[in-house]
Parts: C-alpha cells; structure tokens; sequence
C-alpha cells in the first residue's frame, strides 16, 4: 500500500497563477530526505512526474530516471519535474540533468528541488564522482554547491520550503500573460518562428542557411513546418539529420499534423500528393549520412541538420560540400552544444566553401512567456549565459600579466565566475552545465589566467594526475585500476604498457582559452609557459594535454614545444574526432619517458593508419605523419627512374607506392616551403597511407572517375619533385 498524502492548500493557487501568467516555477524543499521526498509525493498527487537522483519513492506515478538518462527526455513535457539531491546512492546534483529536464516543464508547471537542509555546507557525494574512489569526502571542496545554494537564497524568484515551517516563502507572480502577438504565419505560433518558416521555403544552392535559438524557441518545430511546405510544394524527398532521433521528435511531429494523411514508418515521413505522387522525409543518423554523402547529395537534394553544434565540424563540413542546398540549426546555449563554439569553428568552412552563407535567430519562447523565472534560474544557476564581454582597451603585450586564481576567491565572485566561464564556453565546441562543476569542486585543478589591467584575457586549467605508488601504477598499467581523473597516467601506462607513466606525476592541461579579440599575439603559448615554470617549481615531470586531433590544434601544440605520444583508436561520440595526447618533458626522467612514449607511436604508426586508423581524417594523418615519423633518406638513382616512370609516363601504382610514401613524407615534414595545398597532401595521404581508393580521391576532388583520379595522382606527386 502507498501512504496517502494531501496536497497543501497554498500549492494549486500558486499553479494557477503560473499558468495564468504562462511562467514556471522553481520550488527548494530543503530538509532530510524522508521529509523532502513526503512533501514532494504530496505536492505531485498522482501527475506522471520524472524523479531524477536520490532514492525515488515506489509509485506508480513516479518515472524515476538515472541521472545520465535525463535526456530520453527530450522532445517531452511534463507538469512537474522532481531533482532529487540527496545522495542515498552517490548521486547528489547533477548539473546535466538539472538544465536538460529544467526545458520540458511546460508553462504552469514546477520544478522541484529536493536537498539537505546543509546543502553547500558540506561537500556531498557528488565531488566524490570527480576524483577517485581513495579520496576522502572530507577533503572535497563544498564551494560547487555552496554557490548553488547561495544563488537560491538570494533569488526573489525561488519558492523556498524548509523543514520545520509550515509553508513555504513563494515569490510574487507576474500578471496574467498578455495575449502572444499573432504571426503572420497560421502553423506558427511566433511571428519568430513564421519568420524562419519562411527563409527555410527560400532556400539557394550554395547559400546555406544557419538557425539559432534558445531552448523552447520552436526550431525543430520551424524545420517540420517548413519541410511540409516544401514536400507541398513538390520536393520529393528531404533529408534530415541530428545526433539522435528524439532531437527531431517536433518536426515529426509538425509534419503529422499538417500532412494527416502522411504516416510515420520508423525514422521516414511518407506522404501522397493528390496526383498519386509519394514524397517523404527521411532522417539519416550523423554516421550513415557521411558514409553516403557523395551518393545522396546532388543538384536537387536539401538537408536539414538539427542539433548542429553538437556535430563534428569535420562532418558539417562533409555536408556543406556535398548538399547543394542545406540548413545548419543549433541550440545556443546548454547540454545540446554551445553555439557559439559552433560558430568559431565552423564559421571559417561557411566562409570559405559557401561565402553567402545566411543566419537567423529565433529569440521568442514558443513553450512559456518571455522573462520566464525557471529559464532565468536555470541559465543563473548553470551559468548557461555566460559570455565574453568586448575588450574595453586594445590588447598591449608589455602590459600583460600571468598569475595562478584562486578557486574559493572566484567561487565568491560571481563576475568574475561569468566572465571566465564563459571564455571557456566560447573557446570549445562543446561545454556542459557539468564542467562548471568541475571548474569549481574537482581536487587537484589549477586556473592561471592572463591579465591586462583587471582585463581577462585568457586562462588555463589544469589538472594534477599521476604519481601513483610502484604497486597501483602496476595494477593501473595491467588494466585492473582506473582510477578517475588520471586522463594521461592511466591511458598512456596501458596503452603504452610503460608503468612509468602512471607512476611520475603530470599536469594536464584541459582547458586553455583566449579571449577572440587578443588572439593570433602569443597570448597561448605565455600562458603554457608561465603553467610550465609552476609545474617546474611543484616538482611535476611532464606537461601534457588531451584533445580532438585537427590540423589547426595539433599545430598550435607542436609549436609549443609539445609532442604527440597517443591518439586514440576510436573517434570520441561527442566530437566525431580521434583524441590525441601530447607530452613535453619538464625533468631528465620525465623527457626520457616522453621520448619512449613517442618511439612506440612512431613504430605502430604506419600499420594503425592501414587498419585501425584508416578511417582517421586525412588532414590530421598528414599532421601525424609530419611530426612523428622518421625523416625518409634520399632516393637512389634507380628508385628516382622507377619513380619517373609512374610520375611522367605511365607505369602502374602499385609498385612504386612505397618510394612515393617516402616523398609524400619528405613533402610532409618539409617546413621550409609550401610545395602543395594542405587538402592534396591530405588526399595523397589517404591513398599512400591509409589505403584509400582512387574513386574515393575521385570524389573527394570532384574527378571523373578512376582513370581521372590516377592522372590527378601522378600529377601532384610530379609536382612534389623528387627526394634530394
């Protein structure tokens, strides 16, 4: 049997005055767990709710879901929402889920908030999932959720229930909603969102379109309009894709119900015109869609691609080449991708291949009214609005200085906090509500930032790994210890079956950000120095970093003094790219195990690029080779013939593909001249190195075909010249 509970007078009123004025609320009921979890059965009395964290009450009308399952529910909306923070399991608050399920309250509903009466006073559990499972609790830093708890206290627009009161303090609801302003559109619900419809039924070739929106904006919502528009319209078959199907759950949705008679078969949209003629909408996961690209793109094929920011730059790319007509939308801030790292790293392809490229943002929420309390608390709370201010006073190097922050003195300024989140966020291309978490509780983190009178110019966060006794270094090495936080130790001890690695201490860089106006000065590279002399001082023997192999990245971190010692097997889900390590010794000791590590990469690196790595970017195959392979020797007078045969007449490929693997390289590794365009040492690279096919270099370059691709072949590495 379930216990009964009542709801409390106060609570359907406060409801009705949400709804009245289209807004959403937060409620923090603070207490110990058995009273928190009885107040908020009562409050939800048999609505279906998502219970998120803690220990969910058995009930029926309780969907109790995992912290890292939060986002099965997008595309969904709920009355209430319950974020439970106690930690009976080692949950405690999870930024992640809290700023995914904060988007499906529909307007009228809550978000209940459910913690210990001490929240922030304490370091609870969920520190513990930053570090390792030998690290005290106690020495776990509070002042994650100490600010937290304070941004709550101070805020006029939280309800606050504490144990022990009778009710709860509510905050002053806004008036009753004006009525929305009606569009000129009747399938939109925002003169906003009409307006997108609209430039989405205007799509031109090679003038690619870029939506970005807020959450609860209705852009998927605007692609499923426009996308029944154009099948009316005649379009045969669009094509849609998005890092996973329940993303575009709302433009399924909208065609349903402009197009009745249409129906959903799996992941296609089917609809019969009047005539008897099918059209569909087809959506094509991020991975086929690539594989297929050169075969489905064409002179009459449009694209939507929703979720864009949390897509590999090198994929959008793919399309934007192949799609003659394409949408790129994004969410701009949040789990989905930030947006405006979407911009930085894919505004320079936009330029270059499509320099008509248009964009367009919606601002208008769609599912509540503009200056919403929930949306206000959940970008304050999650600093998801955090961005970079303009530089008040051009950038003068001698008047630039570097110092190490501390973390409890940025946790309690709240400026400061924004200013330097969102530097970070602007710099990568992807960040989550979590890493602010990380930012401010996880042990062994380190900031040094670069100044310019109070001015942020640019920072650098680091964190200590390694330097684990003989025994764990050689359970971490034999696979049978992971502990967390270790990146570089643990990855390199196994991978490399070199204990060494676990066994010296590192500093790993994981962030490093400059401000976009004080970039291309230096300003990276004096931040690297200035964590290198303190690491040198801590007694750390090497420096290192982790991050998604690109040309431009691997460049700036060769030039820096640092050299690749693994890359990753596998493309990372959330980036599309491999994940490469990079070392720099700081002590003789530390400099001998980063030679060695370099050695074993060097040894394995032609055979991976034929198997594990071939399906690696070219590009970044190239930039490999050119750091870490041997310089090759000088050809012979025989091998100089037998290359000029296949260059200048027309001798076959194969026999000679091992001399011009050593020219490619010789060009490679050549820095004293430009002798061919990145993108065909990049192709040469995919056929010499990684067995690529001559009708794979055919399309990649436009060829006509395999004869075609052959000639382009010998005419590139004719122009390389030969080996001195």
């Amino acid at each position: 049997m379930h216990e009964e509970h009542h709801q409390p007078p106060w609570w359907p009123p406060w409801r009705r005055r949400l709804a009245a004025a289209r807004h959403r609320g937060l409620l923090w009921l603070a207490g110990s767990a058995s009273w928190t979890r009885q107040q908020a059965l009562a409050l939800i009395d048999g609505e279906q709710v998502p219970w998120v964290g803690g220990r969910a009450p058995e009930n029926p009308c309780i969907e109790a879901l995992a912290p890292d399952r939060a986002r099965t529910r997008l595309g969904g909306e709920s009355d209430c929402v319950v974020i439970d923070a106690h930690d009976d399991h080692g949950g405690g608050f999870d930024p992640d889920a809290f700023g995914a399920l904060a988007g499906t309250v529909r307007a009228g509903g809550v978000l209940l908030l459910l913690t210990p009466t001490d929240w922030g006073v304490r370091a609870d559990a969920d520190h513990a999932r930053l570090c390792d499972d030998a690290t005290p609790v106690a020495a776990l830093s509070p002042r994650y959720l100490a600010r937290l708890a304070s941004r709550l206290q101070a805020s006029p627009q939280v309800a606050h229930w504490r144990e022990g009161e009778a009710h709860p303090r509510l905050p002053e609801c806004a008036a009753d909603a004006p009525p929305p302003e009606v569009p000129p559109d009747e399938d939109c619900l925002t003169p906003d969102q009409a307006e997108a419809v609209r430039r989405l039924g205007r799509l031109r070739r090679r003038r690619p379109l870029v939506l970005t929106a807020d959450r609860g904006r209705g852009k998927s919502a605007a692609l499923g309009i426009a996308a029944a528009r154009r099948l009316q319209a005649g379009e045969r078959e669009l094509l849609v894709t998005a890092p996973r199907p329940a993303a575009v759950a709302p433009l399924f949705e909208r065609l349903a119900e402009l197009l009745p008679g249409g129906r959903r078969d799996g992941n296609v949209f089917y609809w019969l015109d009047a005539a008897g003629t099918q059209h569909c909408v087809r959506f094509i996961a991020p991975d086929a869609l690539s594989e297929q690209a050169a075969d489905l793109g064409g002179a009459g094929t449009t694209l939507l691609v929703d979720e864009a920011a949390a897509l590999p730059a090198q994929l959008l790319t793919r399309w934007l080449r192949a799609f003659p007509r394409i949408v790129f939308a994004t969410t701009v801030h949040g789990y989905e991708g930030s947006g405006r790292g979407f911009a930085l790293r894919f505004r320079a392809q936009l330029e270059r291949y499509t320099p008509q490229w248009r964009a367009f943002e919606l601002t208008t929420p769609v599912r509540w009214a503009p200056h919403d309390p929930l949306e206000q608390l959940t970008a304050e709370l999650l600093c998801l609005d955090a961005s970079v201010a303009p530089l008040p006073q051009p950038v003068e190097p001698d008047a630039i200085t570097t110092h190490p922050l501390d973390r409890d003195a940025l946790a309690a300024d709240e400026g400061a906090l924004r200013e330097l989140f969102g530097l970070l966020v602007q710099a990568h291309y992807r960040t989550t509500p979590a890493d602010l978490r990380m930012l401010l509780a996880a042990p062994g983190l380190s900031l040094q930032v670069l100044e310019q009178q109070g001015m942020l110019l640019g920072v650098a966060v680091c964190s200590d790994e390694g330097g684990f006794e003989p025994s764990l270094a050689e359970a971490v090495t034999r696979g049978e210890r992971r502990p967390r936080g270790h990146l570089l130790a643990q990855s390199l001890a196994m991978h490399a079956g070199v204990s060494e690695a676990a066994g010296y201490r590192w500093r790993r860089v994981m962030r490093i950000a400059v401000h976009p106006e004080a970039r291309f000065r230096g300003l990276g590279r004096r931040l690297l120095e200035a964590v290198e002399a303190r690491a040198r001082q801590a007694g750390i023997a090497l420096l290192g970093a982790s991050f998604g192999a690109e040309p431009g990245l691997m460049h700036f971190w060769q030039q820096a003094g640092f050299a690749p010692v693994r890359l990753g097997l596998t493309a990372e889900t959330s980036t599309g790219e491999h994940a490469l390590m990079v070392a720099r010794g700081l002590t003789a000791a530390g400099e001998a195990l980063r030679v060695s590590l370099q050695a074993a990469l060097r040894e394995q690196l032609g055979e991976l690029l034929l198997i594990e790595l071939a399906p690696l970017d070219p590009g970044v195959a190239a930039t490999l080779l050119a750091r870490v392979a041997e310089p090759p020797g000088p050809l012979t007078a025989a091998e100089h013939t037998r290359l000029t045969r296949f260059t200048d007449a027309r001798a076959p490929l194969v026999p000679v593909r091992p001399l011009l693997r050593r020219v490619l390289l010789a060009a490679l590794q050549d820095d004293s001249t430009a002798r061919a365009e990145p993108e065909v040492l990049a192709a040469l690279t995919g056929v010499l190195w990684q067995g690529r096919t001559l009708e794979w270099l055919a399309g990649e370059h436009g060829l006509a075909g395999r004869q075609a691709a052959l000639d382009w072949l010998r005419a590139r590495l004719g122009e390389l010249g030969p080996l001195a």
